[in-house]
C-alpha cells in the first residue's frame, strides 16, 4: 500500500455522470479518495451517505470526494438515486487502480483469509500521497477526513474511551419522621365511691331480769 509522501497513480475512469475523471482535474485541491468494496451494503452505504453530509465542508476546506468501486456505472447510478449521494463515484472493473493505489489484497473475512477490496482513503495533493487511511472503520470515518483537511481535532466517536463516571455528593440522609406523640386518653373520671350499704341495726339482745324467769 501507498504511504504518505509517495507519488499519487494517475487513473482515468468512467464516472456516474457520464463523463471520465483523471488524477488531474483536481490540481490545486486536496482529493478525497476513498476506496470501498460494494454499492448498496450496509457500511458503505453509511460510508457515502456520510461523505456526503459533510461535502460542503469538505470543499470549504478546499477538498473534492471521490469513491471507487468495482461496480458497474448502472450499480453506481441506482447506488446514488436510492441513497440520495452527492459525490462522484468512479468504476473500476478491472481493479487496476485499487491495484496500483494498494487498495486490493489479502484481509479476513468470517475468520478466512480471502482478497478482496481493502477499505482505505488517501488524501491527494499535488500529485502526492499526504494522508492515508488504511482498514478504515465507517462511522465517524468522514469526520475524521475534514479534520484532517482543516487541521481540527477529530471528534470523538462511539469507540473513544469512557470518562470516569462524575462522582456524586453523598445524598443527604431526610431527616427521620417522628410519630407524632400520641396523647394521653382522657381521664377517666373516678368510679363513685360505692356507698356502703347501711348498716343494718343488729337485733339488740336484751339480757334477762333477774327473777323475772317462771318456774
Amino acid at each position: 500500500m501507498l504511504k504518505e509522501g509517495d507519488k499519487a497513480p494517475s487513473f482515468n475512469l468512467d464516472s456516474d455522470a457520464g463523463k471520465k475523471v483523471s488524477l488531474r482535474d483536481f490540481g490545486g485541491k486536496t482529493l478525497v479518495l476513498y476506496f470501498y468494496p460494494r454499492d448498496n451494503t450496509p457500511g458503505c452505504t453509511r460510508q457515502a451517505q456520510a461523505f456526503t453530509a459533510s461535502k460542503a465542508a469538505i470543499e470549504r476546506a478546499g477538498g473534492a470526494i471521490v469513491g471507487v468501486s468495482r461496480d458497474s456505472l448502472k450499480s453506481h447510478a441506482s447506488f446514488r438515486e436510492k441513497c440520495g449521494l452527492k459525490i462522484t463515484l468512479l468504476s473500476d472493473p478491472d481493479l487496476a487502480v485499487h491495484k496500483a493505489y494498494g487498495a486490493w489484497g489479502e484481509k479476513t473475512m468470517y475468520g478466512k483469509k480471502v482478497e478482496g477490496v481493502l477499505r482505505t482513503t488517501f488524501l491527494v495533493r499535488d500529485g502526492k500521497i499526504v494522508r492515508v487511511f488504511p482498514s478504515v472503520k465507517v462511522d465517524g470515518h468522514a469526520d475524521a477526513v475534514l479534520a484532517a483537511l482543516t487541521g481540527a481535532p477529530a471528534a470523538k466517536g462511539a469507540s473513544a474511551a469512557k470518562r470516569a463516571p462524575a462522582k456524586r455528593a453523598p445524598a443527604k440522609r431526610a431527616p427521620a419522621e417522628r410519630a407524632p406523640a400520641k396523647k394521653a386518653p382522657a381521664a377517666t373520671r373516678a368510679a363513685a365511691p360505692k356507698r356502703a350499704p347501711a348498716a343494718g341495726r343488729a337485733p339488740s339482745k336484751r339480757s334477762p331480769k333477774k327473777g323475772s324467769s317462771r318456774e
